[in-house]
């Protein structure tokens, strides 16, 4: 273009460090003389019309400093090269990608000068282009830590866990609410095995008991390891059983006490 007569102007559009604009106006100094500048004076209007574009500046010596290209500052407008997003990109996913573009910027300043014009994005929520919530949560410093993202779903699961565990131990009990009848109908039992302890006539007939006394030992602690009784009720359990031997223990030293004075006796009655 700058060697066609035919052209009478061209736009360039970049960044001010560009080398293609560079050599453009330096290939029009060149071939067809120093290039004039044209200001776009109306700069602050079409921004305003067309949010998309920005009112600019080109300060002066920008191209070349000998001569100065332009001379003088000059109105433009400018445009930025944007980095976009879907909205339904995850929230976690851009703010780690705006986290590591901001923190590469300061290595790649000394080889990528132009890396410093990079800046944070509009988080207005009236911005002609809305910042994507991962990118404005990072740069507004409202990024939210994984406990606070998830602490509404990990309650939720200790409160669902919780009502689970509730209810299987509510369908557990009314499987086995036979099993903990018949229990609660030993234990009864077992109570008023106590008072018949106490009152044997024979050694005989408290081994008898001790046999039945056995028995609902066993069931108790099936039940137990079924879960059909609790622990705490287990403990009932072993104080009547306690209970139990102790009727029976001193009921049987008073039965074996009185036979030898029987034995004793007898022989006297001969």
């Amino acid at each position: 273009m700058a060697r066609d007569q035919t052209i009478a102007a061209f736009v360039a559009v970049g960044p001010l460090t560009s080398k293609i604009t560079a050599d453009a106006i330096a290939m029009t100094a060149r071939t067809r003389g120093e290039p004039k500048f044209i200001a776009i004076d109306v700069g602050d209007a079409i921004a305003q019309k067309h949010p998309l574009y920005e009112s600019e500046e080109i300060p002066g010596s920008s191209f070349s400093a000998s001569p100065a290209r332009p001379d003088d500052k000059i109105d433009t407008v400018g445009v930025n090269h944007l980095i976009v997003a879907h909205k339904s990109l995850s929230e976690a996913t851009v703010g780690a990608f705006t986290r590591e573009l901001f923190a590469a910027r300061q290595t790649l300043l000394k080889e990528l000068p132009e890396v410093s014009k990079i800046e944070t994005p509009d988080t207005d929520k009236d911005a002609a282009l809305p910042a994507h919530r991962g990118a404005a949560a990072f740069v507004d410093g409202t990024e939210r830590t994984f406990p606070e993202k998830y602490s509404d779903y990990m309650w939720g699961g200790i409160l669902l866990l919780s009502g689970l565990g509730s209810a299987g131990a509510w369908f557990r009990g009314y499987l086995r609410k036979d099993e903990t009848s018949n229990n609660a109908r030993l234990r009864d039992r077992l109570v008023d095995m106590i008072s018949q302890a106490r009152r044997a006539n024979s050694i005989e007939e408290l081994d008898k008991m001790q046999e039945e006394v056995d028995e609902i030992l066993r069931d108790t602690l099936d039940c137990f390891d079924d879960g059909a009784i609790e622990e705490g009720a287990l403990s009932a359990f072993s104080l009547v059983f306690e209970q139990f031997h102790q009727a029976t223990a001193h009921r049987e030293a008073r039965l074996l006490g009185h036979r030898a004075n029987l034995i004793s006796i007898a022989p006297q009655l001969k």
